[in-house]
């Protein structure tokens, strides 16, 4: 996969355009899209990583994406291994508790 098929997936993931993606990382429109054919740069590279919280050797398809769990340091409980499901459930509990206490 090149790295714009990657900005492709985790925009998706993220339910923004990969033109929302150009304007809020001040690119001009198309950015993006030379890298289906030409390196990306180091800067680009390191704004895309920066927002997703991804490595930019995952930018490059030179490593796995890193799950919910590793990504968030959690990677077991009593014993068994946490699924991205569970974290996704422990990320809305806490959303909730912050929204009540800030009511």
């Amino acid at each position: 996969m090149n790295p714009y098929e990657k900005i492709q997936e985790l925009t998706k993931e993220n339910g923004i355009s990969v033109r929302e993606l150009e304007k809020r990382l001040g690119f001009s429109n198309g950015y993006f899209s030379k890298w289906k054919t030409v390196s990306p740069n180091s800067e680009g590279l390191a704004k895309v990583s920066d927002y997703f919280g991804v490595s930019i050797d995952y930018l490059l398809d030179r490593e796995k994406k890193p799950s919910l769990a590793e990504k968030h340091g959690v990677f077991a409980f009593d014993g068994e291994p946490v699924t991205d499901e569970e974290v996704e459930f422990l990320k809305s509990v806490l959303a909730a508790k912050r929204a009540t206490e800030n009511k």
